[in-house]
């Protein structure tokens, strides 16, 4: 069995992954290291989704990263832009060398007698490193969440979740009914409309929506008289307020927010459309991610009719279409399933620590990326409630200023040591509550109530954190 020794491993060649790379480069240019790609490409969630319209549902400021400014008039790219945008930083940094693709990882081991991990590949390859680093993304590539329909075996036509989407698939005049009511559908309903006889979403409850302009008139004027990375900085700047503005905003005061938001949508789709039926959740704003429309694109395709919307219960699916709980048919040449994720932590691989499994249920996160009683281990997980590079930029800021204490102290490893920590906790991931997330949330590691056992989601708490807050904190322990 081939194996292969480097200072770190880094999981995933997407968006964090090759970012966590280009970190490692400029601020710890000592240390070896690999990516490791378990699928054929590089690019993670901006190469697996190939639907029509695929696109991010934040600002591209904010999405991208700390050391590449984004300077194009799009505020909100396509999913093509994205991918090319990562592929030129892995390019300009000189990262490809550093990648393997088709490399699987089936389980990680570390032992304190070595103070290495030992890392499995499917392909039967091994590696060994110092530190493991994961940025693997929080769901299953493999597949989407598939709810079973009653008679979708008889349903004639194609049956496809977005997430698997054929590159030769035919749209151009057929009725296609989308199930689901999130950011795919929202992405996809005004894409097909453009070549579809006609689009029906159909939810079985609303989501908040919002119209979301495709760029920045702000940006555009800047951009005449000053540089890119200025430009950047102050982009990244004021997004990333607004954003944790209208999040904290919602969360306080949820009514104001809930009526603004209707108000908003009942001027887009106009009077002929029940927007309270529709478009009013039973939930408050941010409880789940909001939705955003670019340029209105959604709400135009409802309103001139080229697109409908129903908000019913699904009965079954029959030869041409779906039937409803209210008895309404709706009738399709082809069903997409835009009906979510399905949660995996840690890029579904297993640890073993001392060659005992680690129960990640049983675990608290420290920090919200490290284990607790895991050695030089860390994970990304960005944010629900903002742009997801914000948090990953930190984290990987973190990591090399772990990695530089450890050499510059003579220590082999750091180890976030739970000692008393009381008997209550809450979830991973806590007031978010989307149904992907509440079917599978319970897998990953708690957090408690106070610093570091947390995940605040939290711009400011999390700058404090990773990069002012003393590494020898009286729980991270350094040997």
């Amino acid at each position: 069995m081939k194996s292969e020794f480097f200072d770190v491993v880094i999981v995933g060649a997407g968006l964090s992954g090759i970012g966590a790379a280009c970190h490692l480069k400029d601020k710890c240019p000592e240390r070896t290291f690999v990516i490791l790609e378990g699928r054929e490409n590089i690019g993670g969630t901006w190469d697996l989704f190939r639907y029509p319209g695929v696109r991010s549902d934040s600002d591209m400021y904010t999405l991208s990263y700390s050391f590449k400014p984004w300077d194009s008039e799009e505020l909100i790219p396509s999913g093509e832009t994205i991918l090319s945008y990562i592929l030129e930083a892995s390019k300009e940094n000189k990262i490809e060398n550093h990648i393997r693709t088709n490399h699987k990882i089936l389980k990680a081991e570390w032992e304190d007698k070595g103070s290495l991990w030992k890392v499995t590949v499917e392909n039967h390859t091994t590696f060994y490193c110092k530190f493991l680093y994961l940025c693997s993304g929080y769901y299953r590539y493999d597949k989407g969440h598939e709810p079973n329909f009653k008679g979708s075996e008889v349903f004639r036509g194609p049956l496809i979740h977005a997430q698997k989407w054929p590159r030769d698939l035919e749209v151009q005049g057929k009725n296609i009914a989308v199930i689901g009511s999130g950011a795919t559908a929202v992405t996809l309903v005004p894409e097909l409309s453009k070549n579809a006889k006609k689009v029906t979403m159909i939810q079985r409850s609303p989501t908040y929506i919002a119209s979301w302009p495709g760029e920045d008139w702000l940006a555009n004027i800047l951009r005449k008289f000053f540089p890119a990375r200025l430009i950047s900085f102050i982009m990244k700047t004021k997004y990333n307020i607004f954003q944790q503005f209208i999040y904290y905003f919602a969360q306080k005061t949820p009514d104001k927010a809930k009526s603004f938001l209707l108000s908003r949508v009942k001027k887009e789709v106009g009077p002929k459309i029940d927007a309270e039926k529709h478009f009013v959740p039973n939930y408050d704003p941010w409880d789940q991610r909001l939705c955003l429309a670019k340029d209105g694109d959604f709400f135009k395709v409802l309103k001139d009719g080229k697109a409908s919307i129903v908000t019913d219960h699904i009965d079954s699916f029959y030869e041409n279409g779906i039937k409803l709980k209210s008895g309404e048919k709706v009738q399709a040449d082809l069903i997409i399933l835009a009906t979510g994720l399905e949660l995996l932590p840690f890029g579904g691989m297993e640890l073993f620590v001392n060659s005992e499994k680690i129960d990640f249920s049983k675990s608290y996160t420290y920090k919200g990326t490290g284990i607790s009683n895991v050695p030089n281990f860390l994970s990304v997980f960005g944010y629900i409630n903002a742009s997801w590079t914000l948090r990953a930029d930190l984290i990987s800021k973190y990591l090399c200023r772990l990695l530089n204490h450890l050499k510059s102290k003579n220590f082999k490893k750091c180890t976030p040591k739970l000692g008393e920590i009381g008997s209550v906790s809450r979830p991973f991931i806590d007031g978010f509550a989307p149904g992907f997330f509440k079917r599978s949330i319970h897998l990953f590691p708690k957090q408690g109530f106070k610093k570091p056992w947390i995940n605040p989601q939290n711009y400011k708490i999390d700058k404090e954190m990773f990069l002012t807050d003393s590494l020898d904190d009286g729980v991270m322990d350094f040997d």
